[in-house]
């Protein structure tokens, strides 16, 4: 049934006027796209999924992935569900490590953090508010490397990072 409403809707959206301020899609499908991001500031105006409140994320991590550099002076709060996978946060004095399915952390303003993948992961962020400008520079050059979390910066496209 879900896979006759996602082409139902992708084909009459305007048929059913009840139905134009709604989205289906596939989060794999979707992140890839987009970064990973599903849901937030970034996405166009009068788009369902633009949030200035919320931003939602599907990260899809090979073994090894890691966060270029710590975020630091965060301004949002943040829940990351472990989706599959082994993935392992980093906070000031403490690591965590998400290794079974639904296992989870929020942390809030102020909390510097940073992330490894342990193991292949796929992980489920959710962040509040949706705040623009946050990027990591890439190396040697200071520029902002889409995609790769935030650090107080811009991005060129304002899209946020995972972090």
């Amino acid at each position: 049934m879900a896979e006759n409403l996602t082409r139902n809707l992708a084909r009459n959206p305007a048929e059913n006027p009840e139905l134009k301020n709604v989205y289906v899609g596939r989060a794999d499908v979707d992140a890839a796209g987009d970064r990973g991001w599903l849901l937030g500031h970034f996405k166009p105006l009068g788009d369902v999924r633009h949030s200035e409140d919320v931003e939602i994320k599907w990260g899809v991590h090979p073994r090894g992935d890691e966060r270029a550099q710590w975020v630091t002076g965060e301004h949002r709060t943040a829940l990351l569900i472990l989706i599959s996978g082994r993935f392992r946060v980093e906070l000031p004095g403490r690591s965590v490590v998400l290794a079974e399915q639904g296992d989870y952390i929020v942390w809030g303003h102020g909390v510097d953090h940073s992330w490894h993948a342990e193991e292949e992961s796929v992980v489920l962020t959710v962040r509040w508010p949706s705040v623009a400008g946050y990027a990591v520079p890439a190396p040697g050059d200071g520029s902002a490397v889409p995609g790769r979390g935030a650090e107080n910066g811009s991005a060129e496209d304002g899209r946020p990072a995972f972090s």
